[in-house]
């Protein structure tokens, strides 16, 4: 016969076992710090089940701009930092706060603007003519003016253009200090020019008449690379489940599934992933 005592210990046993398997699913996922544009292009939303269902980790995805992106990653609030500012991510390392940095993969900025085109651009591949086009007609420029990748960009063309184009704030320069699709919202709504990374503008539901009127300029190359935040910074990191994420997005399947993923049969990122990069 079995004594009371002896069934209460073995429920306790039983509920202690299921207790810790739960907590130890409820572990099994990493935060990954990253921009608008790989979440508002949709390429998550694809990436994300093909890596859960290989490994079993869920990826939990916190899409702001790289600049964001890179203060949650220095406070520790994330395993891994997928972003698009080199220079940006290369500091990161070098602070001590990641470990090495990978190509990923990348696209390309364009410029899109209305059917009245006021500064003449449409058609053109001279980024920097453009914007000195821009300026010179006091056309309307959208800018994100968030520390996103892409706002640190447009900047860099700014500034290669020799025009100081935040002085212009509130004038012809508007900046929203929004997300990419955010801003391209507010941008064809006042018929404003915008500078986008090409990913999200294939994804934009909202393109009206809009067309892109500058692209091709090597200037608009748009990088992405991969760092695992250093656990010796941070010792929460989920080190090995986040090693495990980058070392996929950069094995031939997390390429390739990286390569297949399209909008309207266009290829919104390109695979150029090499580990250890830097």
């Amino acid at each position: 016969m079995i004594t009371r005592p002896i069934l209460a210990f073995v429920f306790s046993a039983l509920l202690s076992a299921v207790a810790s398997q739960s907590a130890s699913a409820d572990e099994n996922f990493i935060i990954v710090q990253s921009t608008t544009s790989t979440q508002n292009s949709g390429l998550f939303d694809d990436l994300l089940p093909k890596f859960q269902e290989k490994s079993g980790i869920e990826v939990r995805v916190v899409a702001v701009g790289t600049g964001q992106a890179i203060k949650n990653a220095t406070n520790g609030d994330g395993d891994v930092l997928l972003v698009h500012s080199r220079s940006s991510e290369e500091k990161f390392v070098t602070d001590g706060l990641g470990i090495s940095r990978s190509d990923v993969m990348y696209n390309d900025f364009v410029i899109v603007g209305p059917p009245s085109d006021p500064a003449e651009i449409a058609g053109t591949k001279n980024v920097v003519a453009a914007l000195q086009k821009i300026a010179e007609t006091e056309a309307i420029f959208a800018s994100r003016g968030d520390d996103s990748g892409t706002h640190k960009a447009e900047l860099r063309l700014w500034k290669a253009a020799d025009i100081d184009a935040v002085s212009a704030s509130g004038k012809w320069y508007r900046e929203t200090g929004s997300g990419m699709g955010a801003t391209l919202n507010t941008g064809t709504g006042m018929g404003a020019y915008v500078m986008t990374d090409r990913a999200t503008w294939i994804a934009f539901g909202n393109k009206g008449d809009y067309q892109i009127a500058v692209e091709g300029d090597t200037r608009l190359f748009n990088q992405y690379g991969v760092i695992l935040v250093n656990p010796e910074a941070h010792p929460h990191v989920k080190a090995t489940m986040g090693q495990s994420f980058i070392d996929w997005l950069l094995s031939k399947e997390g390429q390739a599934a990286i390569a297949s993923f399209r909008i309207d049969d266009q290829q919104l990122f390109f695979p150029n992933g090499s580990k250890g990069s830097s």
